[in-house]
């Protein structure tokens, strides 16, 4: 009877795990996905993987940004989506700022005859450097440009250096919707080592971009449990983690600590739920020690 029991047993553990299993194979996400923006009716999100695009659909066009396509071809996905959508041409793409792995691939996009859009510093890099799949800019945007398409207004914004010296805020004022990538994370700290990021000036942007009126962040990348949008909360998170963070390292310096003892001894617990954290944050207080330290 026992032994009878015990097979029972074994055979319920077995099927909850092969349930389980089964579950969180079910719950993984797509390879991509095209999401309306809830309380709208034009704007749309495109993720591929890891990465995040904004489109808006108009009457006359389509404004398309970045076609986040580098090995890989997240593009031809791009305007299949789009197409399933609506069949109005796609007008314009908008580089959200140089960075390769947002930029590439949007060849498809410029044989549909779309107009390419970017800051003038990202253009400048672009050229300089001559990536093989990098569609060069066909315009520039200095301060700010806006474009207007079939009834939707599109702010091109620059509001200074911040995770790289070419990023646009793009603002829908009707929708009150902001989309900008890398350096306004959700519930994460600033990746690796901070590469090609500017300090003090991203704190001095993240206040820039808080005074602004939004109320909805499109991030380049969704956050915990696939989140794809963040709030004014999250842009205010992020200037304190900054600004507590570069604090914390300051006084290290000032103390004569070198970079290992800064890493081992600064704590910021309260950010550890953060994505990133684990890996990130030594490299992310390596960058602010420089910054103190060297003044670079």
């Amino acid at each position: 009877m026992l032994r009878l029991r015990f097979i029972g047993l074994s055979a319920t553990l077995v099927a909850a795990t092969l349930s389980t299993t089964a579950q969180a194979q079910t719950a993984a996400p797509p390879p991509y996905a095209t999401t309306k923006v809830e309380g709208t009716d034009n704007v749309y999100i495109f993720r591929f993987g890891g990465h995040q695009s904004m489109f808006i659909v108009t009457k006359d066009g389509v404004i398309a940004t970045d076609p986040i396509s580098e090995r890989r071809p997240a593009a031809k996905t791009y305007i299949e989506e789009i197409q399933k959508i609506t069949k109005a041409p796609i007008k314009y793409v908008i580089y959200s700022h140089s960075h390769y792995d947002h930029i590439a691939g949007g060849k498809p996009f410029k044989d549909l005859g779309a107009t390419f859009i970017a800051h003038k510093n990202a253009k400048a890099r672009i050229v300089a450097l001559k990536p093989d799949d990098v569609v060069v800019p066909d315009q520039v945007v200095d301060n700010k440009n806006v474009i207007k398409l079939g009834g939707a207004t599109l702010e091109l914004l620059y509001v200074g250096k911040n995770h790289s010296d070419s990023t646009l805020v793009m603002r829908l004022p009707k929708e009150k919707i902001i989309f900008t990538v890398d350096w306004i994370p959700l519930q994460a700290i600033q990746f690796r080592g901070m590469a090609d990021n500017y300090l003090p000036d991203i704190e001095e942007g993240l206040k820039k971009v808080i005074a602004m009126d939004w109320e909805k962040l499109i991030a380049g990348h969704p956050g915990p449990g696939g989140r794809q949008t963040g709030t004014k909360d999250d842009a205010r998170n992020q200037l304190a983690y900054l600004q507590e963070l570069s604090a914390a390292v300051k006084k290290a310096v000032d103390e004569g600590k070198s970079y290992a003892d800064t890493q081992k001894e600064i704590k910021l617990p309260k950010y550890e739920s953060w994505g990133g954290f684990g890996p990130f944050f030594p490299m992310n207080i390596e960058r602010y020690y420089d910054f103190h330290n060297r003044g670079i």
